[in-house]
């Protein structure tokens, strides 16, 4: 075995004479890392739509792990997210409506529109639309945007795993 004068970079070069030997050993001085990535046709284990975990993780927070028989990780996804969009609502937090006039009400839009069913479902039973009246409505409102941002990661966590980019 030879070693080179970097710890980690040892090369066996047994085998091999005369200038494949010293190549061999001019080799050992380079540190190579291998990675493993699944090709198109390797990716999910399980045939099907493989938007489906992010569609289904996006409408109903942690669903999209709970397809994927991760059931633990789906409840406290859905308890988390839920909770806290809840909450945002009961601290009397406002849920933006789509707003082309000012970038942080479409930015907020956004953001509340990650919690994919708890928003819809807040704005059909017209939740959130009040005037600020207490100083916690607006620690609500940011509940309810950062609830729906962190539906949008989990969403996208449950379909990296189903495409096998994640274990």
């Amino acid at each position: 075995m030879a070693r080179s004068w970097l710890p980690w970079a040892a090369v066996s070069v047994t085998g091999l004479a005369g200038n494949e030997a010293r190549r061999g050993a001019v080799y050992s001085n380079v540190m190579v890392a291998k990675a493993q990535v699944a090709g198109r046709g390797e990716a999910g284990t399980e045939s099907g739509f493989a938007y489906l975990p992010l569609i289904a993780g996006w409408l109903v927070p942690g669903a999209g792990h709970a397809l994927q028989k991760r059931w633990g990780r789906g409840a406290l996804l859905f308890i988390s997210i839920t909770s806290m969009f809840v909450l945002g609502l009961l601290m009397q937090g406002k849920l933006y409506a789509p707003n082309a006039g000012d970038v942080l009400d479409m930015l907020g839009f956004a953001g509340d529109l990650g919690g994919g069913l708890l928003y819809i479902l807040g704005r059909v039973f017209d939740l959130g639309h009040g005037a600020v009246q207490v100083a916690t409505a607006d620690y609500g409102t940011k509940f309810t945007v950062v609830a729906g941002l962190l539906n949008v990661i989990a969403a996208v966590d449950a379909h990296n795993i189903r495409v096998g980019r994640k274990a």
